[in-house]
């Protein structure tokens, strides 16, 4: 299924160890793993506008988790990079504190697949359990399988 987590996450675009501190300079170091993707037609572009729809609004979603996204012309199809900072990123468009940033990129002709994802993100992140797993893991690829079992387990039937 083309909305599935599972399908954009690549545990090279996982940084367990954001630096900045700041809103905007934490979503250019998350974006940045973006922008050798071959799917990103130009990097620049889509990371202006995940900055002009960032100022429109903010993205914190609660739960010290936020979700930069754009909806661009400048990806083919739906990219994902996630940071986590341990001591935390101050989005003062909101006054809060981030640790768990998903930046998402998705096509403007796409808006279906792009409404599966963060619906799936947002119930997989309303559970403290799913939470408290991503933020101990401790490799890209633990937070990438630990994410994947949230989703299998919203996805399979009760």
């Amino acid at each position: 299924m083309a909305g599935r987590l599972s399908t954009l996450l690549d545990p090279s675009r996982i940084n367990l160890a954001v630096k900045n501190t700041r809103r905007t300079a934490a979503i250019n170091e998350v974006a940045r793993q973006l922008a050798e993707h071959p799917d990103v037609t130009n990097f620049d572009g889509f990371y202006n506008e995940l900055l002009a729809r960032e100022r429109l609004d903010t993205t914190y979603l609660g739960n010290e988790i936020a979700l930069p996204h754009a909806r661009t012309e400048h990806v083919r199809k739906i990219v994902l990079a996630v940071g986590r900072s341990a001591v935390g990123v101050h989005f003062e468009n909101c006054d809060q504190t981030v640790r768990l940033l998903f930046v998402l990129g998705t096509p403007k002709s796409n808006p279906t697949d792009y409404l599966m994802v963060v619906s799936s993100l947002c119930k997989i992140l309303k559970e403290p359990a799913n939470r408290e797993a991503l933020m101990t893991a401790a490799t890209p690829e633990d937070f990438a399988r630990a994410l994947i079992a949230a989703e299998d387990k919203l996805l399979s039937p009760a």
